[in-house]
């Protein structure tokens, strides 16, 4: 669990941007606060004026203009009060907006920064409930608590004042009292965060658990095993359903204990105020120690002086699942990122030599190792790099990409790596991941993944060319064809031929493959590797493999060494 003034300073430093923004919503709000006590006194003073003339028979002798403070100042208070809450409601949700955007933004660029190593932070499904359910979670912390947490020092204080005007004793029942609301909340607090952080950890435990089955389904329908798969997403729904009625539990008796305190609190001033207009208090018979008007002033105040205590009492639930999810995306935020510092261009007009000497990795802390590795490939070369799992090879692929940082040089065509824009060298590389990233989306709109702007008669020449297209005419939608999860809807070997499409539209001096073949039966590997043969020629390619079919048209091999571990 992370450091709770950790987490606090994060939050600050989220927020601060919108800081104008929250501020204009205070005073927003503690306008609307000070029309309130305008609108009671106009109002305790109409009804005192009211009975005292009809004690004194005289309520018609009042002309029309002894009528227009309360006919002017009501009307005015009545409008203005609800606009100013409206103001204060857009400028907060404006604010809570902008929080949300710019986190999100920030938690995608460390994901793109981190490329293909940022599986190793959870699957695609745990990676989405942050970035979305998370990070939502701060809308109620930004929108509400925050402007609260300040009010509920502001407004009191101004009643409070108001109330000491008329009355000390009503103003010291109402101090006397208040902190019996901002204890309870304490007290309540801590608990309900650990119980929202839980419930975070759960929600991307389901959503990763509920997708793997999701993607599993053919290979459970064929091992008959639907059932069990069923009972355990029953399972694990039925136990979040618990774990969330324990926490709105929680919130529920919270809320019932706040009003408890508010209302016995109101009503012993009220008793006060009561005995004290009968002249019945033991201290003071037969005196009225706050006239009528005064009285009912005070008690007009009085649910509004407890009001913003029970407001932050509700709106502190949401600053502990905001502390809560901002706890689970700190790993993520506090990653160290390495940037890549390149800022050269970069132009190719043919396969380079690419020319690694002494490269390698050995970072405290770091998942990724590499021993120091010299490896040259000529323009237009194709080398097969293999080696025991753990071996590095496919960190050797992060590190050409430039998303690792590494001892000694990576030279392209004798331009040290290190020295170019990550995004120009990135033109110029085509990569090809073991499980390659594919949208719930049309054939097109996966294929335009690679090249956003390329024509149908484009997409349908890539697709020629890895011969997939004859297969894709005869469907229906042809390149409409939606695909599901992970490419659901073709085969092993079709997947791969789209894969392969992809690389043809990005049209790449240098390809990366890591494991092409991985999970394809020999018969489609061989077919797989007659491709890549032929589409890679003139193309200077690294290929990461352990299967030894379909690759035999390699130029040569290299073979990294056990110890060269990672």
């Amino acid at each position: 669990m992370s450091d709770p003034a950790e987490t606090k300073s994060w939050l600050r430093w989220l927020l601060a941007p919108q800081q104008r923004l929250l501020n204009a919503a205070l005073a927003l709000a503690v306008a609307a606060a000070g029309l309130f006590i305008l609108q009671s006194w106009l109002l305790a003073s109409l009804f005192s004026h009211w009975l005292l003339a009809w004690q004194a028979g005289s309520l018609a002798s009042f002309d029309s203009s002894f009528w227009w403070p309360w006919l002017v100042g009501l009307p005015l208070c009545f409008i203005l009060r609800p606009w100013l809450q409206y103001g204060r409601e857009r400028l907060s949700q404006r604010a809570s907006l902008r929080v949300r955007q710019a986190l999100r933004e920030q938690l995608l660029q460390r994901l793109a920064m981190l490329g293909p190593a940022r599986r190793g932070l959870g699957a695609d499904a745990e990676l989405g409930s942050r970035l979305l359910e998370q990070v939502d979670a701060l809308d109620g912390y930004v929108s509400r608590y925050q402007v609260q947490r300040q009010l509920v020092v502001i407004v009191p204080l101004l009643l409070l004042l108001a109330t000491a005007w008329h009355s000390l004793l009503a103003a010291a029942l109402l101090l006397a009292t208040a902190p019996l609301v901002p204890l309870f909340m304490v007290l309540l607090g801590q608990a309900a965060a650990n119980a929202s952080q839980r419930q975070f950890v759960a929600l991307g435990q389901m959503s990763g658990r509920f997708l793997d089955l999701l993607r599993g389904m053919a290979t459970l329908r064929h091992l008959q095993a639907l059932d069990r798969a069923q009972l355990a997403v029953e399972q694990a729904a039925e136990d979040y359903r618990s774990r969330t009625m324990r926490v709105l539990r929680m919130a529920f008796l919270s809320g019932a204990v706040l009003e408890l305190f508010a209302s016995i609190a109101i009503a012993m001033v009220a008793l006060y105020l009561g005995m004290g207009l009968l002249g019945m208090l033991p201290w003071a018979q037969g005196e009225i120690p706050v006239p009528y008007q005064g009285a009912l002033f005070i008690l007009l105040l009085a649910p509004e002086f407890y009001a913003p205590l029970r407001q932050l009492g509700s709106d502190y639930h949401a600053r502990a699942e905001a502390e809560g999810a901002l706890a689970e995306l700190l790993p993520l935020l506090k990653l160290e990122l390495w940037q890549h510092p390149g800022t050269e261009p970069l132009q190719l007009q043919q396969a380079p030599v690419i020319d690694c000497r002494s490269v390698g990795i050995d970072l405290p802390g770091a998942a990724a190792r590499l021993c120091p590795l010299d490896l040259r490939l000529a323009a237009g070369e194709r080398v097969w790099l293999r080696g025991p799992s753990g071996s590095g090879k496919s960190t050797l692929l992060h590190v050409l990409l430039g998303f690792l940082p590494h001892t000694g040089e990576v030279l392209i065509d004798d331009l040290p790596l290190d020295v170019v824009r990550r995004s120009d060298w990135h033109r110029h590389v085509g990569f090809l991941a073991q499980q390659p990233e594919l949208i719930p989306g049309t054939l097109a709109d996966n294929l335009r993944l690679a090249a956003p702007g390329a024509s149908n008669q484009q997409l349908i020449a890539a697709l020629q060319e890895v011969d997939l297209w004859p297969l894709l005419r005869q469907l229906p939608l042809q390149l409409a064809t939606p695909l599901g999860e992970r490419g659901l809807g073709l085969s092993g070997g079709q997947l791969s031929r789209l894969a392969l499409a992809r690389l043809l539209l990005r049209d790449t001096w240098v390809w990366l493959l890591d494991e092409p073949l991985a999970h394809l039966d020999p018969q489609t590997a061989e077919l797989i590797g007659r491709l890549l043969e032929r589409l890679s020629r003139g193309r200077t390619v690294l290929l990461v493999s352990h299967e030894t079919v379909g690759l035999d048209w390699l130029d040569r091999q290299v073979e990294l060494q056990e110890g060269e571990h990672g």
